[in-house]
């Protein structure tokens, strides 16, 4: 599944929030996620109005190795309609 474009850090904050991470602090312009299912696991997004590319990657993948699932079943939770 293709990554999508025009990510902002907030957005993809707001969209984790579906699979259980919530915002634990905030350092400069990075967020600090915690998801505490299972499991304790942290990500740090960078709070950029358009991540790049290789950014939401590493994100997506990371998450998608603490749920156990594929990165393009992370992409389809978050961007369902």
């Amino acid at each position: 599944m293709r990554l999508p474009r025009d990510v902002s850090g907030d957005d993809l904050a707001r969209r984790l929030a579906r699979l259980g991470y919530e915002m634990t602090r905030q350092t400069g312009s990075h967020l600090r996620l915690t998801r505490t299912a299972e499991s304790a696991h942290h990500i740090t997004i960078p709070r950029h109005s358009d991540l790049r590319v290789g950014t939401l990657d590493r994100v997506l993948k990371d998450v998608a190795r603490h749920l156990g699932v594929g990165r393009d079943d992370v992409i389809a939770r978050l961007w369902e309609r």
